[in-house]
């Protein structure tokens, strides 16, 4: 079994990339299910029904999100009805939406997690409180759990790896959307890798235009229009391969395709 997942999608230059290549890198890496980050899939914050219904289309079998989640509010109009997209389950109640879902790949079911990490975030509720109660809830009616950390610390992203080790059968993050190349199988059997990186442009600022971001910091202060960066663009993912009889991960391989 061979779970595909993609950082973040970034943007139009992120989405026309995916929908172009996924087949392609489906095909290359023999993948079962594919997950991707779509948070700022349309125009770089948030996501849209049309957006959502492209990526899907595509052949992405499930969005999962973050804190950008809901700054376009076309999301209000789908979320609830849509159950291959999640959103942080560690949003307190209530929360339109859904944090976590069970899909079935053949006969295996493949559980897909959401949450999201406090360290320099949104004050949420506990996401390692969060996923002990999720794992209690779907450990015998799922046979692989993945789990989309969505933190800006490392070291929170970490200790999530460590803490649910030998329970969930993959752990990734995202948010920086900075490829690390720390890609392992933990002692307990749990494929990990810190952050999965981006899908966008590679000559921007993690997907936004250099020389904007560049005044920003030099200034301190607003720097003119918010742009998307264009140029090369890269592909950033992962493939989680389990074995088929104990569903336990055997290898994390790293994606990183750079395309003009």
């Amino acid at each position: 079994m061979k779970i595909l997942v993609f950082g973040d999608i970034f943007a139009k230059y992120g989405r026309k990339l995916i929908v172009d290549e996924l087949s392609n890198i489906k095909a290359e890496y023999k993948a079962d299910f594919v997950i991707a980050n779509g948070e700022n899939s349309a125009n770089g914050k948030g996501i849209t029904r049309k957006v959502y219904n492209e990526l899907i289309g595509c052949g992405i079998d499930v969005i999962t999100s973050g804190n950008h989640i809901w700054d376009n509010k076309d999301i209000y109009n789908f979320i609830q009805e849509e159950d291959r997209i999640l959103r942080p389950s560690n949003y307190p109640a209530p929360c339109p939406g859904r944090g976590y879902e069970i899909y079935r790949v053949g006969k295996v079911r493949v559980g897909v997690v959401n949450l999201s990490g406090t360290t320099y975030l949104n004050p949420l509720d506990n996401p390692f409180e969060e996923a002990e109660r999720i794992y209690e809830e779907i450990k015998n009616i799922t046979d692989i759990i993945m789990l989309d950390f969505h933190a800006e610390a490392t070291s929170e992203k970490i200790a999530m790896g460590y803490f649910v080790d030998g329970k969930f059968s993959g752990v990734y993050g995202t948010h920086t959307h900075v490829q690390t190349a720390d890609n392992m199988v933990l002692s307990g059997g749990t494929g990990y890798l810190t952050d999965v990186g981006m899908c966008g442009s590679v000559d921007g600022v993690i997907g936004v235009d250099r020389d904007f971001i560049v005044k920003k910091f030099k200034v301190q202060r607003p720097a003119g229009k918010y742009a998307l960066a264009e140029g090369r663009r890269q592909i950033n993912g992962a493939v989680f391969t389990f074995d088929d009889s104990t569903f336990k991960c055997v290898d994390v391989e790293r994606i990183y395709k750079i395309y003009d």
